[in-house]
């Protein structure tokens, strides 16, 4: 299937935040810059006709928007795909090896903590990001026909959804905290990368999509149950397939 035309010679920029996310990836192209200096790690190759560029940032938010600037600053991407692991919440409907794509991606802990609750940046009043008008505050849209397509390939390995994303600043260990963000956010999954990747992709008007193997259901934190292997090959075998279907 042919999903996107981006011309020709153009880059698909890919991120994940660990190595051990990009393993199969990895092996398929080839390392030209170390993680020196706070630098990401980048590789650079093909798949399946298509010249990739992809960098492994660290965990978290300004790692993830550091890489995503130099991703972008340096190879001019047509496209941007986040992808790795994540947790999903337990009404979700999704199981460990599930993947998930996301619709739209919040900054879950940005806003201004009241007596009754934490507020969105909205209460503030000052945006994050303001283009031609339009304000940007805790959400960041993804591109929805690329979303779709990307679930498609994802449904050809494994059960999967589409769905909102949180982005955390600390990882939730308790089933209060997870029924929390579920109810306020109606979200499926968490992760502590999404929204800043999407924020730049955004400001500089590249389509960007996300997607993510589930390692953990977002409960009492109890690392026996998880499965960041499967998570990860199965991200990534639909990060492939979906990349085998781009047309550029």
């Amino acid at each position: 299937m042919k999903y996107l035309n981006t011309g020709k010679n153009k880059i698909i920029g890919l991120i994940s935040s660990v190595p051990s996310e990009g393993g199969i990836l990895v092996r398929k192209l080839k390392l030209i810059r170390k993680g020196i200096n706070s630098c990401p790690v980048i590789y650079s190759g093909n798949i399946a006709g298509k010249n990739i560029a992809y960098s492994v940032s660290g965990i978290g938010k300004t790692n993830a928007s550091h890489a995503v600037t130099l991703l972008i600053q340096n190879y001019s991407p047509a496209l941007i795909i986040n992808f790795g692991v994540g947790g999903a919440y337990p009404s979700a409907g999704l199981a460990v090896g599930d993947i998930a794509v996301a619709t739209k991606e919040i900054y879950a802990d940005e806003g201004v903590w009241l007596k009754d609750d934490l507020k969105p940046l909205e209460t503030i009043g000052i945006p994050l990001l303001k283009i031609k008008g339009r304000r940007y505050f805790n959400e960041f849209p993804l591109n929805r026909r690329l979303a779709q397509a990307a679930l498609n390939s994802a449904r050809l390995f494994t059960s999967s959804r589409s769905g909102i994303f949180t982005t955390v600043s600390s990882c939730t260990g308790t089933n209060k905290r997870s029924v929390e963000l579920k109810k306020r956010f109606s979200a499926v999954c968490e992760n502590m990368e999404g929204a800043s990747i999407a924020h730049l992709c955004c400001l500089y008007k590249i389509p960007c999509i996300e997607i993510r193997g589930i390692s953990n259901i977002v409960e009492e934190r109890d690392t026996r149950k998880w499965d960041i292997r499967l998570a990860a090959e199965n991200c990534q075998k639909a990060l492939i397939n979906f990349i085998e279907g781009v047309n550029i």
